[in-house]
């Protein structure tokens, strides 16, 4: 498993490619939850299903995605559309859009009587839409095996999410963690032009 040190070192690569100009589309880097992370990816299987959202280089990393194939797809202008059948691993740059297909998965899991499991990241504003709600509830209710995982930085894009919804919720099977965003939303953090 990568270290938080390497995780830092290849968004850090990534920052500089993109403000170098190599990288020609949106970048969602991420910083300040490495040690959360690596917590949660220790109880991820290698057979697991990991979905993820448009910030999804750290989860495709630490599920064993190489450093050098992410890279080649982040410099192709796929950074926020990361798939990877031999790592089961998908993310979509649509706000809770991986949620019905994760659920899917997790029913089709289920089905099968397989013994892998599905994991899906979410943010802390996708956390508060319809259809997370949906899926949590529907997943509970047929004992589906997928793990919730809300990754809150406060923030949605850059609109305090307390603000806009106002309360705090717990739900199983969910997990969630708080972190300091310490990078933009999009971006390096400096005005590029292309």
């Amino acid at each position: 498993m990568m270290t938080r040190v390497e995780l830092i070192e290849f968004e850090e690569e990534i920052k500089n490619l993109f403000l170098g100009r190599k990288i020609l589309s949106p970048i969602h880097l991420s910083r300040g939850n490495e040690d959360q992370l690596i917590n949660i990816f220790k109880e991820i299987g290698r057979e697991d299903w990991v979905f993820s959202t448009h910030r999804s280089h750290y989860h495709a990393l630490l599920k064993g995605i190489s450093k050098k194939w992410l890279r080649q797809e982040i410099l192709e202008n796929r950074s926020m559309h990361i798939f990877s059948k031999k790592h089961n691993f998908f993310s979509s740059a649509i706000v809770a859009g991986c949620l019905p297909i994760a659920v899917g998965v997790a029913m089709s899991i289920r089905r099968q009587n397989l013994t892998n499991k599905v994991w899906i990241f979410v943010g802390d504003m996708a956390a508060e839409t319809g259809i997370f709600h949906e899926c949590t509830k529907y997943a509970r209710r047929n004992n589906l095996p997928i793990t919730f995982v809300i990754e809150d930085n406060g923030l949605s894009t850059n609109t305090p999410t307390q603000k806009v919804w106002g309360l705090e919720h717990s739900r199983e099977p969910v997990i969630r963690y708080y972190y300091e965003r310490e990078l933009p939303h999009v971006g390096a953090g400096e005005w590029v032009s292309f």
